[in-house]
């Protein structure tokens, strides 16, 4: 009886670091395929139905591969050196959760620096849903304590 007991438990861990590994595995082809530029292999990493939504910004709401095809291979064609860093990440209950620094040179030689992460649905081994809290970053700004004031009070105009 005690050996039944270590033996389901053992096969439910088995079981849940399988899954782990399976939305490991596809965080890490997302990853190579942005580094790659291989819009191919990004675009089979999302379910043919997913659906994205930018909570910071609802009016970039979208649903299906095409629009990540046509988004991806955009940004491919304007920053060919466009890098994506995999800072840190969680997985749990069927979701990624990923923190990312995007960086490349557009074709008029200005930089892109965003950071943020994006927490993802998985089902059936691919990307269902998608939530970007992805932004550029201001690496000027004006410190903690105006940003502080602008929360409370609004922005002034100078």
């Amino acid at each position: 009886m005690k050996h039944a007991y270590f033996r389901a438990l053992a096969a439910f861990f088995l079981q849940f670091k399988s899954e782990q590994m399976d939305e490991e595995t596809l965080l890490f082809k997302l990853k190579d395929a942005f580094n790659t530029h291989d819009i191919d292999a990004l675009v089979a990493c999302f379910d043919e139905n997913y659906y994205s939504e930018q909570p910071v910004h609802p009016d970039r709401t979208f649903q299906g591969q095409e629009q990540v095809k046509k988004n991806w291979a955009s940004n491919f064609n304007e920053m060919p050196d466009f890098t994506a860093r995999l800072l840190r990440h969680a997985i749990s209950n069927n979701s990624i959760w990923a923190e990312w620094e995007w960086q490349g040179t557009r074709r008029d030689k200005s930089r892109l620096l965003m950071r943020g992460v994006t927490i993802m649905g998985v089902e059936d081994g691919k990307i269902k849903w998608g939530r970007l809290y992805v932004e550029p970053v201001d690496v000027s700004g004006k410190g903690i304590e105006a940003a502080v004031e602008e929360v409370m009070h609004g922005k002034k105009n100078d």
